[in-house]
């Protein structure tokens, strides 16, 4: 309740204060996007964790980059592919501008100064902060009852990187020898349930390859770019997002996960599909006081019925499929222009912020 009656507040406080200010100051009528643009910005706050950069008294005085990241988001709610095309909105529409904080149109940076701030952005990881910080904010004090887990695909703009092929030891058949002692390498599920995980992201790969997975149809999808791991709360809230290679399975980053989203929230449940079916990732669960719901995959002849209750539950996770197909539809997912892992990473991020600034609201109504 003290969530919805924030949300209610910042809601009246923006239609009643801002809006109206807003029309004196623009010589157009707000639309419905530019008014759902001014509340995600009012709920993001973005502003405050960017510092702009120092410089010396050589040269020309750097750009503010606060205004930059106002319209970086911007870019993401109007679902805008390339930077350029936000550049020339933000010149043929004064009501943008000055949502943004660019009061003439000089004052608007050139197409070159905005893709150096974005490099800058994602140097300093400003998705992932303003994403805690929204989570923190707005989550933490809150009782989840679930949190679905799942992946979706992100197509790359660039050639996927080429990995060296490992040499393999020579396998050695039958018994070993009297006094030989074969050690077995564990598998990365069991590694990661002592690792934190920070330890434990840092062995996932990151770079743009080539993933593959089996559609609802029964077809093969093959993609080449990476693949975004999400927790997507009861409220259809993203609270963890992980952005991997896209050979990665589902199930290598879910441990990580679960004790990252465990650190950020409380909740009850845990909703994964076949792919999670580890024992490990069931024992971390269950460790860190949570109820697995997974669906069982059957590996060896026919899988077990859930229980009742247990599938009435898991019925729930359509919250991250619905979270995804937003993030691809209405908030830049499916169209990422940019290269390298930490670019792409920030532009799926600003996706993310907008779109949980947008969800919060829609929480409200």
């Amino acid at each position: 309740m003290k969530l919805l009656e924030t949300i209610s507040w910042l809601k009246t406080r923006v239609q009643d204060n801002l809006f109206p200010h807003l029309k004196e100051c623009c010589n157009d009528p707000l639309t419905q996007i530019q008014k759902d643009l001014v509340m995600s910005l009012e709920v993001i706050e973005v502003e405050k964790y960017v510092s702009s950069p120092s410089y010396h008294w050589m040269g020309r005085t750097p750009e503010d980059r606060r205004p930059i990241a106002r319209a970086f988001v911007a870019k993401a709610v109007y679902d805008l592919p390339t930077t350029r095309m936000l550049v020339d909105m933000l010149h043929t529409m004064p009501n943008l501008r000055m949502i943004c904080g660019f009061i003439r149109k000089s004052d608007i940076p050139s197409e070159s100064t905005f893709s150096r701030a974005f490099a800058e952005f994602a140097r300093n990881d400003l998705g992932r902060k303003v994403h805690d910080a929204l989570g923190k904010q707005h989550l933490s004090d809150q009782i989840i009852g679930h949190i679905a887990r799942d992946a979706t695909a992100v197509a790359g703009n660039e050639k996927p990187l080429k990995r060296a092929k490992k040499k393999e030891a020579p396998k050695r058949r039958g018994r070993p020898k009297k006094g030989e002692i074969r050690v077995k390498e564990e598998s990365r599920l069991f590694l990661q349930v002592n690792q934190s995980p920070a330890e434990a992201l840092h062995d996932i790969l990151t770079h743009c390859d080539v993933g593959s997975k089996t559609n609802a149809q029964g077809y093969k999808e093959t993609w080449r770019g990476y693949k975004l791991h999400v927790d997507t709360t009861d409220s259809g809230l993203p609270i963890t997002v992980v952005l991997t290679s896209a050979s990665l399975h589902d199930s290598q980053v879910a441990i990580p996960m679960m004790k990252l989203t465990s650190n950020k929230v409380t909740y009850l449940y845990d909703l994964m599909d076949s792919a999670y079916d580890a024992k490990p990732i069931w024992d971390v669960s269950r460790s860190l006081g949570h109820v697995p719901i997974i669906d069982r995959n059957p590996r060896r002849g026919e899988a077990l019925p859930m229980a009742p209750a247990e599938a009435l539950r898991y019925r729930e996770r359509t919250a991250s499929e619905r979270l995804n197909g937003r993030l691809k539809e209405e908030f830049g997912g499916r169209r990422v222009m940019v290269r390298g892992r930490k670019k792409v990473s920030l532009h799926l991020m600003f996706g993310i912020i907008a779109l949980f600034a947008d969800q919060l609201v829609r929480l409200a109504l």
